[in-house]
């Protein structure tokens, strides 16, 4: 019998190289950052009764950053982690403003790198909400603790006139950076999915193969692979032309996803070979699956031109841990037994190391 997903599942490893390519640019302006209040404070920006506090908190604040983000107290980078290190940021700016003269000072900008820093880590509700901390403390650096003097007409207007240039760069910001993500996940999809059927192609098969097997050898959880052939896509091409094969092989697969788990990952190896990762599934339930599959395929068909198209698959079944103890042993298997099936007449499923299971 087939289980449900290990709920222990993490990230997919393309989110985590993002992650820690965002953690790098946040790291360079955390650096940036303290360079520029360093060098304010060394060529004589800070009072001199404030230079023994100024050195005392950028030694801090370099501390934090080394620890924060080279002691690796997580294992994995994650956009809360992100978040702290904007928070952290915006106290730092706060500190520094306060001690160079406020909302006069000339370090007023540098809250811009929060800004940046969110907007392209972090997406746009997170800005929004370090955009209302900025503000806070901008009315603190104001020293403007009465409500009747915050909510005044005078006070407002004078605070928009210093706060509108962050609005602006914060909605932009986030707009371009909304931009580039759209654009980077089109690109992704296109690269990791098959145009005609939009199944996984196989470069994206591989990626989430390669996690969901690690996880199963990691926890001795049982996973299976299905390695599936068209029996007659030639046939069919050859007779109704590549148009008509196009759509068997949309309908092959909208009828394969149909007798799937949503957890399940079918994919299009190419031509007409694909592959479905069953994932908590033992040999016994792949057997079942690879039958539903088989039994399904061969009781459909399409209409095309007053033709009625029927299509059938042979299916190889590899199980780990009993079959194999890496994907590449499970795919050579599966595939194996496969081409078995179909030199056995086709319309078949066989398991890895049997000679009649699963004979139609």
């Amino acid at each position: 019998m087939r289980t449900k997903n290990d709920p222990r599942e993490g990230p997919i490893s393309i989110e985590e190289e993002e992650l820690r390519g965002l953690s790098r640019s946040i790291a360079e302006i955390e650096w940036l950052l303290l360079s520029v209040v360093l060098l304010y404070h060394v060529f004589g920006g800070t009072d001199a009764a404030d230079q023994a506090s100024a050195a005392f908190t950028l030694v801090a604040y370099a501390l934090f950053v080394m620890g924060f983000r080279y002691a690796r107290f997580f294992k994995h980078e994650s956009r809360w982690k992100l978040a702290v290190e904007t928070w952290i940021m915006t106290a730092f700016i706060t500190w520094a403003v306060w001690h160079t003269g406020r909302l006069e000072s000339p370090l007023l900008n540098t809250y811009l790198l929060v800004i940046i820093a969110s907007a392209l880590a972090l997406g746009k509700l997170t800005t929004l909400l370090e955009l209302l901390l900025i503000g806070v403390c901008f009315i603190f650096l104001a020293g403007e603790f009465s409500l009747d003097g915050v909510i005044s007409l005078r006070y407002a207007a004078g605070m928009f006139a210093v706060f509108a240039p962050f609005v602006l760069v914060a909605y932009t910001t986030t707009m371009f950076a909304s931009d580039i993500r759209y654009g980077l996940s089109k690109a992704r999809l296109l690269s990791e999915t098959d145009e005609l059927t939009g199944a996984l192609n196989r470069r994206g098969f591989a990626i989430i193969a390669d996690r969901l097997f690690g996880q199963a050898v990691r926890y001795n959880r049982p996973i299976s692979l299905l390695g599936i052939d068209c029996d007659n896509l030639k046939q069919v091409n050859d007779q109704f032309g590549h148009k008509a094969g196009d759509t068997l092989i949309k309908a092959l697969v909208d009828t394969m996803h149909r007798q799937l788990r949503q957890a399940d990952i079918l994919a299009r190896q190419g031509g007409d070979e694909f592959v479905v990762l069953l994932p908590e599934t033992p040999v016994e339930g792949a057997l079942e699956v690879a039958e539903k599959l088989r039994l399904a395929v061969e009781t459909s068909s399409i209409a095309l031109a007053g033709h009625v198209i029927r299509t059938t698959v042979s299916i190889g079944v590899a199980s780990y841990p009993v079959d194999g103890t890496t994907l590449d042993l499970l795919q050579a298997h599966s595939d194996h037994s496969m081409y078995e099936a179909k030199l056995a007449g086709r319309n078949q499923v066989r398991r890895h190391g049997s000679t009649t299971e699963g004979a139609a």
